[in-house]
């Protein structure tokens, strides 16, 4: 029998759906945007864009026992993350004028997915440390699918800062939920943290660790 979800805050259930189909469509419009880039047709925009969207979130789901997975037992995730494909197809030009799209729309989604994702494993009775790894595999799965069907070596696999962004999202929930600090503020700090580091080690040029002589 899989575990029975701890309950939760009806204010902070709502925040997480919010987030989850917030995090859904922008994750969609960044596998769009990087589908039209790369002279896809319209079924290769809307599979990038379902696979951006929703892969990192069906894993979790699986992980944890929530079955069906979000995506397939709720219609409005699939509806979201088809509007995302068709929105960066019709609008790309755009979208494309804002800057770095698929960066600053992946900024975005990471920091929903990863306080989602760990949200929700915490409420399945998961202990912190394979919660944080799960709230940091929602929000780098979808992602991580995205890169590889274009052929890309994922983000979460290069220098740049991604995962850890994502990691320190994680340990704001969890020091959030140990501390009995309001949850819904926790929730939205945890997306501006991610946010923040992702873009600005983005246009600092901060980059993780590598091997010594490497």
């Amino acid at each position: 029998m899989p575990p029975l979800p701890i309950p939760m805050p009806t204010d902070l259930s709502t925040l997480l759906m919010a987030m989850d189909l917030v995090g859904v469509f922008v994750f969609g419009l960044s596998g769009g945007t990087l589908a039209v880039r790369k002279k896809l047709d319209l079924v290769g925009v809307m599979v990038l864009s379902l696979a951006a969207a929703l892969a990192g979130g069906v894993v979790r789901d699986l992980l944890i026992g929530a079955l069906p997975p979000a995506s397939l037992g709720d219609d409005r995730y699939l509806l979201a993350a088809l509007a995302a494909g068709l929105a960066a197809f019709l609008f790309h030009r755009p979208i494309n004028r804002l800057g770095k799209p698929v960066m600053v729309l992946d900024a975005a989604g990471l920091g929903l997915f990863t306080v989602a994702g760990c949200s929700k494993a915490l409420a399945y009775g998961l202990s912190p440390l394979p919660a944080a790894l799960l709230g940091v595999m929602t929000a780098c799965g979808g992602g991580a699918v995205r890169d590889l069907l274009v052929a890309e070596v994922p983000r979460v696999l290069r220098e740049e800062i991604y995962a850890m962004a994502a990691l320190l999202g994680a340990v704001v929930v969890i020091a959030g939920q140990r501390l009995e600090l309001p949850p819904v503020p926790v929730a939205v700090v945890g997306v501006l943290a991610v946010f923040t580091l992702r873009v600005v080690s983005v246009l600092r040029g901060w980059s993780a660790p590598r091997a010594p002589g490497s």
